[in-house]
């Protein structure tokens, strides 16, 4: 009991110095909490909405293997003969069935040629309005549609783009444009995501999304009272017979959907709580010395509990109590941050466009108990070595002064086990470098990247003392005694300055080799865009929606364009002539690709691949399965007949544009594929006739003016267009890590001001013999942009190395041009000096505040 009452006075007697490392375990609890919170009530989002759309049993067309990707790229969706409704409703069992038609290959455009559809990603969707639609929505205003110029919009859609009754909207798909005014307005009653749906009536939806009427894509069936949902599965088999079916029942059609959500929401969740990780690794630094500090202040006070009695045990029980009520008050108000960071996130995905309710926010009872039990563990285990370090003062540390700093050096042991983890990390980074084989790189890279890190966290005392003479030699002596004073306060304690400084280091190494590698990839990709790209425009959704026939034929009635070249990608089952066989894709385009993509061959002759019943392969397939010009390939088209195509050509996979590729006419594929499933360009390429280029530019968006889903692209935008995108993902993970960063920013507010109380019989000595408040808070200031410099320039250093070898890897891949983004890399130094600034705003105020007297006689 007594142990408990010590750690409780001494917790609440040090509440202030505590906040710090409190605030570290908050953000960081918080933002776990935070993103299990979030995407928990994602998928309870979706699972209500999947719920409510399912009928209680489905019949769809079953897919030929997995075709998914092949059906989507003709544009139109598989479709049922209408006869099965009526050969489903004699099965025993069913209440009530309709055919359903429905379609995500569509883009919808009001009178402006404006796109009304999700700018989140999420699809479009049209189809036939059903009974079974009403589970999910309600009409709110108007009527269902009632003939061909009329459709019904989604109320979010309505509210997003402005659109009332009485407004005209075109639907472009793959079969045709078409255009109706809106007679109706539907309104979700569980949450929609983000989706824009518009419903027309069944026959309009049958001829304009399918191409024909009598089909549908789906057969909603309600089972008639008393039925389950299993049993009437089995009924509707039945009746139905073998065929091209596939039969869901609600739960395993929600279960489908749910799987499809599932995998994106899951990458999302394990990289946000990669990035707490991140941030409570930081936090570590940040509580091991607030608590290391603590201890070194309190020597007097745990001396003469020892000579008075106190065991070493008690001690060290002592100082992990004080830090398990540290972890519980962090853990407990990070808990409630994380559930209003969650509010907060679906609020921001609100205003970009994807809806979700409060009122499906879901808090399940494992996620407070995850927050507190890696709150308070994490707290604990941090704690532990200055823990240990409190149990070994002796009782004989009663007679000296309190506050003794550390020792000046690291010991020789922790130097030494620095230096060997850094050795093998930086060993197992150039064995990865010089890799022949990405995979094994990527093992290689990893252990090189962990153990290079622990390394120098290790070593980081070691290297604080030359590090920071260096850095104080370029930016602190010119501020005269003040500077040296700052950089001898800085080496007082090299472990100490060494864990600070590793707190921000691990926040600038990431996005130092993150800066390397995405930048590398841009100068790579656009290195071979110069090199291989012959191609003046590039057109194509940037989604994977395929260019519809409309889009294509005026793309080609462009005037100054030389050539048009079409692009499509086929799915086919390939045998080599080793009888080893395998699913791929050829690409399927016209003789001038050769123009718009210019392709080292190896051997043969690419022009003659393009001939009849002919194709190229890539070398590395060629390798593999010994294959020579001349050989065949059998090809079995997936919707189609299968065919002998001879190798015409080899071509060279040192590329990262169409890597792998296999090229062959289309006029080849439509000898063996129907015309219904020959799939629909995914990419377009065309080149403008000479000294045209400007005009045909200009042409080509003229032309494509009423298609806003497509966009033409010159060789410059394709590039900025890349870039930007990276850039775009780059800005997603600095701000992640950004969370790594302010808990770093923390570690060196809380380390400066425990710096100050520790040396406040000092401060006051300094005072009393001339020192001005001015200087004393320069001091401060400057000995915290040199251990920011410290962190910033260990961080960079190491960031560079495992970028540059990550780029090593990413050559293997076509990516071969390394550059390191030296504007960023400086720009995030200088940054580090100013972030250095502000974290001694408050120690260094209060060290000013100080009165000399009452300082100088502080025991």
């Amino acid at each position: 009991m007594s142990v408990l009452k010590t750690s409780l006075r001494n917790f609440l007697a040090h509440k202030g110095r505590m906040a710090l490392s409190a605030v570290a375990v908050l953000l960081s609890v918080a933002f776990v909490c935070g993103t299990l919170v979030f995407t928990d009530t994602m998928n309870t989002t979706f699972d209500k909405l999947f719920a409510a759309t399912s009928s209680d049993v489905t019949v769809s067309p079953k897919p030929a293997g997995d075709d998914q990707g092949a059906r989507s790229r003709t544009g139109k969706p598989d479709a049922l003969p209408a006869s099965l409704v009526q050969r489903v409703e004699k099965a025993p069992g069913v209440g009530r069935t309709e055919g359903g038609v429905s379609s995500s290959q569509v883009t919808v455009v009001n009178a402006k040629n404006e796109n009304m559809g999700s700018s989140t990603g999420a699809p479009t969707i049209a189809g036939n309005w059903t009974d079974n639609d009403l589970k999910a929505m309600e009409i709110t205003s108007g009527h269902a549609p009632r003939g061909p110029t009329e459709m019904m919009v989604d109320a979010d859609t309505a509210d997003k783009h402005h659109l009332k009754i009485g407004d005209s909207l075109r639907t472009i798909a793959v079969t045709g444009d078409f255009t109706a005014k809106i007679t109706g307005i539907a309104t979700f009653k569980v949450t929609n995501p983000g989706a824009a749906i518009v419903y027309f009536d069944t026959a309009t939806a049958q001829k304009e999304l399918l191409g024909a009427t009598g089909q549908f894509t789906h057969i909603n069936v309600t089972a008639a009272s008393g039925v389950s949902d299993t049993q009437l599965k089995q009924n509707v088999a039945a009746a139905l017979g073998a065929g091209p079916y596939k039969l869901q029942t609600a739960k395993e059609s929600a279960d489908a959907s749910r799987d499809s959500v599932g995998s994106f929401l899951d990458v999302m969740k394990y990289a946000m709580l990669g990035f707490a990780g991140i941030a409570f690794l930081v936090g570590i630094f940040l509580i091991i010395n607030t608590f290391s500090m603590l201890v070194a202040q309190r020597t007097r006070e745990i001396g003469l509990m020892r000579a008075i009695g106190s065991s070493r045990k008690q001690v060290n029980r002592s100082v992990l109590l004080e830090a398990l009520l540290l972890g519980v008050f962090g853990s407990i108000l990070g808990v409630g941050a994380g559930v209003g960071l969650a509010v907060g996130l679906m609020k921001l995905m609100g205003s970009i466009g994807m809806e979700l309710s409060t009122g499906d926010l879901t808090v399940k009872w494992t996620t407070p108990v995850i927050g507190l039990v890696l709150g308070v563990v994490v707290t604990v285990v941090a704690a532990y070595v200055p823990a240990r370090r409190a149990g070994k003062i002796s009782p004989m540390a009663a007679l000296r002064d309190a506050g003794t700093p550390a020792d000046g050096r690291a010991g020789v042991i922790r130097a030494v086990i620095g230096l060997v983890l850094t050795g093998a990390g930086t060993a197992a980074l150039f064995a990865a470098a010089n890799s022949s084989k990405a995979s094994a790189g990527s093992g290689l890279l990893g252990l090189g990247v962990v153990l290079t890190l622990i390394g120098f966290v290790v070593v980081g005392p070691l290297l604080a003392g030359g590090v920071v003479r260096v850095i104080s030699a370029l930016v602190l002596r010119m501020f005269g005694p003040v500077g040296r004073m700052a950089e001898r306060n800085a080496l007082r304690n090299p472990r100490r300055t060494g864990a600070t400084g590793a707190a921000l280091m691990i926040g600038l190494a990431l996005v130092a080799c993150l800066s390397v590698v995405g930048s590398s990839m841009v100068a790579s990709a656009t290195s071979e865009l110069d090199k291989s790209v012959g191609a003046d425009f590039i057109v194509s959704s940037g989604t994977g929606q395929p260019i519809v026939p409309q889009a294509a034929d005026a793309l080609k009635k462009t005037p100054g364009i030389e050539h048009v070249t079409n692009y499509k990608a086929v799915d086919a089952k390939l045998t080599a002539p080793d009888g080893k066989a395998q699913n791929d894709q050829v690409t399927a385009a016209d003789p001038t690709y050769r123009q718009d993509l210019r392709r080292k061959t190896v051997d043969g002759d690419l022009a003659a691949a393009y001939g009849p019943n002919a194709m190229s392969l890539g070398d590395t397939y060629a390798k593999e399965h010994g294959i020579k010009v001349g050989d065949s390939m059998t090809v079995a088209f997936k919707g189609g007949s299968t065919a002998k195509l001879k190798v015409a050509a080899i071509t060279s996979d040192d590329t990262n544009v169409d890597k792998g590729a296999m090229y062959t006419n289309i006029t080849t594929v439509a000898t063996y594929l129907p015309a219904d499933k020959m799939p629909k360009n995914m990419l377009m390429f065309a080149k403008a006739e000479d000294g045209k280029a400007k005009d045909a530019y200009a042409s080509l968006k003229e032309s494509l003016k009423a298609y806003p889903q497509y966009k033409v692209q010159n060789q410059a935008d394709f590039k900025q267009d890349l870039k930007d995108q990276i850039g775009q993902l780059l800005n997603i993970v600095y701000g992640l890590l950004a969370l790594a960063i302010i808990v770093a920013v923390l570690g060196v507010v809380n380390t400066l001001a425990l710096s100050v109380v520790e040396r406040t019989r000092e401060i006051g000595l300094m005072r009393a013999i001339g020192l001005s408040r001015r200087q004393l808070r320069r001091m401060i200031r400057l000995e915290s942009v040199v251990i920011a410099l410290f962190g910033a320039l260990l961080g960079l250093g190491l960031g560079m190395g495992w970028g540059t070898t990550a780029q090593k890897l990413l050559a293997l891949e076509g990516m071969g041009v390394l550059d390191i983004p030296w504007p960023t890399i400086l720009t995030v130094f200088v940054a580090s000096a100013f972030v250095g600034l502000f974290a001694a705003l408050i120690p260094a105020f209060r060290a000013g505040r100080m009165n000399v007297l009452n300082a100088i006689a502080t025991d």
